[in-house]
């Protein structure tokens, strides 16, 4: 997605009215900035790197929700005018500081001006992300939740040898069998907690509808190097929603279970 010259919903959705049992997720989905906030004062170009949004992250959770008939909602602001997967308490939910990026716009931000953002920005993505999840519970369906989010190839001088990796804390029901169903494919070297983990302290979703609500879920994170053309994303859609497919086949993993 690029910046335009008017400004976009705080979410979206694909197949929003259905009740399916799996629920995807893309926190990171958009590099979408308000005119209000004149690019937070960078260049436009940087508004097209992972600092402002995880690159492919939005086309894969596209696909796979077309592929897999299911649910996606989508962030449709980017990180750096609030981070829809970082609790609010933390110090990088509005960053200052990205990738050693001085961010402008976002230094000595008043009380007021994070209230703001997070009613504006953060509270519409998430109040929808609620209804969704409550809709099912209230017709007695679980749903399994996959969240979409890709790196960086290369952080701090390390090249990161993984092409996909999965991120979860106690709840075994989603990473460990799609881990073992990747690694199958002995073509792919897959993450287990890398380069980032879910274990505590939490992203947003994994704490609050993971490990709070007890519902299973899990985070793909792909190497933003093999989704930044149509045929890495066109494979990564097939090969993700294989492995989830696969998974979900197993009915006991849609139960609320707390770890």
């Amino acid at each position: 997605m690029t910046v335009a010259d008017t400004d976009y919903p705080p979410f979206s959705s694909v197949n929003g009215e259905m009740n399916s049992e799996l629920l995807i997720i893309c926190d990171h989905a958009s590099n979408h900035v308000p005119l209000e906030f004149d690019n937070l004062g960078l260049p436009r170009e940087r508004l097209r790197e992972h600092i402002a949004v995880d690159i492919g992250a939005e086309a894969v959770a596209r696909g796979m929700a077309e592929r897999l008939q299911c649910t996606a909602l989508l962030a449709g602001t980017s990180r750096l005018v609030i981070d829809c997967n970082r609790l609010l308490e933390d110090p990088t939910s509005i960053p200052s500081v990205s990738d050693d990026v001085v961010i402008p716009g976002n230094q000595n931000l008043s009380d007021e001006e994070r209230h703001r953002r997070i009613e504006r920005y953060f509270k519409p993505y998430h109040s929808e992300m609620r209804h969704q999840v409550d809709r099912r519970l209230a017709a007695d369906v679980i749903p399994a939740i996959i969240s979409v989010h890709s790196f960086t190839p290369e952080m701090a001088g390390f090249a990161r040898p993984w092409q996909i990796s999965l991120l979860w804390d106690r709840d075994p029901r989603l990473a460990p069998p799609l881990i073992e169903y990747l690694r199958h494919d002995s073509n792919l070297v897959v993450g287990d907690n890398e380069p980032y983990s879910g274990v505590s302290p939490h992203g947003y979703a994994l704490k609050t509808y993971g490990v709070d609500m007890g519902l299973p879920l899990v985070l793909f994170e792909i190497r933003q190097d093999l989704v930044e053309n149509s045929e890495g994303i066109d494979y990564w859609i097939e090969k993700l929603s294989g492995a989830v497919s696969h998974v979900l086949a197993d009915k006991s993993i849609f139960r609320i279970a707390h770890y």
